[in-house]
């Protein structure tokens, strides 16, 4: 539905035809108004920084302008309805022209607006305004895939949908987001993606044809046995989450005796799986730390700030949604740990350049420490990519909707929460490519600046298709030895990593400026954009893991990308959940785990026997395995395992 207006509207109104791939001049538009011309101008640079690369004609940048307007709509309509079933938002979507916040808001507006349905859009611009200081992703306005609104018969259409009464329970799902993001592709396009080639032929159909919705019940199994598993080593098994991991398998000999002792005069009972306080048998949580063989006190616990989990193919974030709830167990527990053993006790050496400084004086108290729990998860501990980037607007949103609820029930009002950043759910997308603009840029730069520049550029080229299978971080010292250290070899000295750092923050402070500087040209706003979010996953492929979990892609490689992925990866290069799994390996920090939901087929293949023996069984262990078969992620005709692989120390 906002598909067909969105298309009418450019037709009808901005003079381009994604039906015909036709665009009329400017000039010709006299009969719309100074603010449509000013949306007439800034759609038509979109269009020209979708097709700069050439990989992409009028007629299909025209049709994925109209499907990200389509798409973004739909998102924050469906980002407000959700806000509403849980009591963050006053009624604004929900019953359309007669919501509750709508009708206050006319009442104060008094007759300035008008008519119904143009009060009625700038209430919800206003909502959008709002939200727009903490997901400037979703709902900022004059971003590049919001410029467009439905016209009041089409947007009633679309509210009355949204207020179906068969689907209201499901608005305060969390995974609702994640199904709205599922079947915004039709099953019908899928097929006929795959009629038309094996492999896909572009990003677009490598997300399209790997959409497919990961259960509950596997997203808890694979990061119970990765994340849950990691902490539960780390306290000897004295941790709530081991009643809270319902999929966590736990070894004959790690519940052999129904009680042994820890620190501080209180012992562990196996069947309450708590630590429990002799004196006053008060469940307390976690007051002391065992290692798994030895059920002795360990010296230190990590700090959960240094703890970092990525999600390499995201979608909708469905498992970092779930890793947030273990996140929030293991700070608590983190907390309790350092009240009993003191500033110092929680170990920080896995991220020394943070400084972080140990809980008890970063917060006033255990409140205020608990009040900050939630921004903490999403800006130190979560990780995503994808690349599709409607993925990362609905990832950023399931992530700031599950801080807020945790908000919610603890009972912090809206304005005691803290502002959450960016966090780090990076899209992958192509680098700019026009000409003039990076020549443009290059020039207010120094020279060995401008090069590394445009190096970085070429380095980011098909990213789009590769994502985090793209190593740059590889790359990066053999960049850096020829603009700034001259030539040689040799891994990343210290020296080459402080360069591309203070290279970095340089071209970081030119790119905003270029940006800002360059508003009356909208599509330079546009290309720093997409030049800053290539930054972002380099520096995100620089980061060290401790667990990745994923529902790769897989099947046959990207025709485009196929010769380069078997170069860089010859032990997987059959198939791409092959190559996410050697690549999440890659990721991980020794001793890190990885959690997956793939093809079985991979498993006794003969195709697949080098990367059994070299992958699987060479750089990795496998510690867990779920055999599941059909009909596992809804409509692939795949039958599916699930397994978790311990990277060797």
């Amino acid at each position: 539905m906002l598909e067909d207006e969105f298309t009418r509207q450019l037709q009808n109104d901005y003079g381009m035809d994604p039906n015909a791939g036709t665009v009329a001049e400017l000039g010709s538009l006299r009969h719309i108004n100074d603010a449509q011309r000013e949306t007439a101008r800034i759609l038509r640079d979109t269009l020209a920084h979708y097709t700069a690369s050439g990989d992409m004609n009028a007629t299909q940048g025209l049709d994925r302008i109209v499907r990200e307007q389509a798409f973004t709509v739909l998102n924050r309509l469906a980002a407000l309805r959700m806000a509403e079933a849980r009591g963050l938002l006053v009624e604004s979507v929900g019953n359309g022209f007669q919501a509750k916040g709508f009708q206050l808001y006319a009442r104060l507006a008094g007759t300035g607006l008008v008519e119904t349905g143009d009060a009625y859009r700038v209430y919800l611009f206003s909502v959008f305004d709002e939200l727009a200081q903490d997901l400037p992703g979703l709902f900022d306005r004059y971003s590049p895939q919001g410029r467009l609104f439905p016209r009041e018969a089409a947007l009633l259409q679309v509210l009355n949908l949204i207020n179906d009464a068969d689907i209201a329970p499901l608005w305060s799902e969390d995974e609702t987001i994640g199904w709205i993001y599922q079947y915004f592709n039709s099953k019908e396009e899928r097929k006929a993606m795959r009629d038309a080639s094996q492999a896909p032929r572009n990003s677009r159909e490598l997300a399209v044809r790997n959409q497919f919705f990961t259960p509950r019940y596997v997203v808890e199994f694979l990061v119970d046995n990765t994340l849950g598993r990691l902490w539960f080593n780390a306290t000897g098994g004295a941790t709530g989450l081991r009643e809270r991991c319902q999929y966590l398998l736990v070894k004959p000999d790690e519940v052999a005796r129904d009680q042994w002792p820890v620190a501080g005069g209180e012992k562990v009972d196996r069947d309450h799986r708590a630590v429990i306080r002799e004196k006053s048998g008060e469940v307390h949580p976690l007051t002391a730390s065992l290692t798994t063989d030895h059920r002795s006190p360990t010296t230190a616990l990590r700090d959960p700030r240094t703890l970092k989990l990525l999600d390499p193919a995201c979608g909708s974030m469905h498992f970092g949604l779930y890793a947030f709830d273990l996140f929030a167990e293991i700070y608590r527990e983190a907390w309790a740990w350092e009240q009993q053993h003191g500033p110092g006790s929680l170990d920080v050496s896995p991220q020394p350049q943070a400084a972080l400084k140990p809980l008890c004086q970063t917060y006033q108290d255990e409140a205020a420490f608990l009040r900050d729990v939630p921004r903490l998860i999403i800006e130190h501990n979560l990780y995503g990519v994808d690349i599709d980037p409607r993925a990362v607007q609905i990832a950023s949103l399931a992530l700031w909707l599950r801080a807020q609820r945790a908000w919610h029930e603890a009972g912090v009002k809206a304005k005691d929460r803290p502002l959450i950043g960016r966090g780090h759910v990076v899209a992958a997308i192509a680098p700019p490519a026009e000409r003039e603009l990076r020549q443009q840029f290059a020039a207010n730069l120094d020279q060995r600046d401008g090069e590394l520049f445009e190096k970085t550029l070429q380095l980011l080229k098909g990213l789009p298709e590769l994502g985090v299978l793209l190593q740059a971080e590889r790359e990066l010292p053999h960049l850096i030895r020829q603009v700034y250290v001259g030539t040689g070899t040799g891994l990343f000295a210290e020296q080459e990593l402080d360069n591309w750092q203070q290279a970095e923050a340089r071209l970081r402070e030119a790119l905003t400026e270029f940006a800002q500087a360059a508003k009356s040209t909208y599509q330079g706003r546009l290309f720093a954009q997409d030049a800053l979010q290539g930054l972002r996953l380099i520096d995100l492929c620089r980061e060290v893991f401790d667990v990745v979990v994923m529902n790769p892609p897989f099947g046959a490689l990207a025709a485009n990308t196929k010769d380069q992925l078997a170069k860089a990866y010859p032990r997987s290069k059959n198939d791409l959940l092959a190559i996410m799994v050697e690549r999440g390996l890659e990721l991980l920090r020794a001793g890190g785990r990885l959690g997956a939901i793939t093809s079985r087929t991979c498993f006794f293949l003969s195709s697949f026997q080098k990367w059994r023996e070299d992958v699987v069984l060479g750089i990795a262990k496998p510690e867990v395995m779920a055999d599941l078969g059909f009909g596992v992620m809804d409509d692939a005709m795949v039958e599916a395992a699930a397994y978790v692989l311990q990277k060797s120390e």
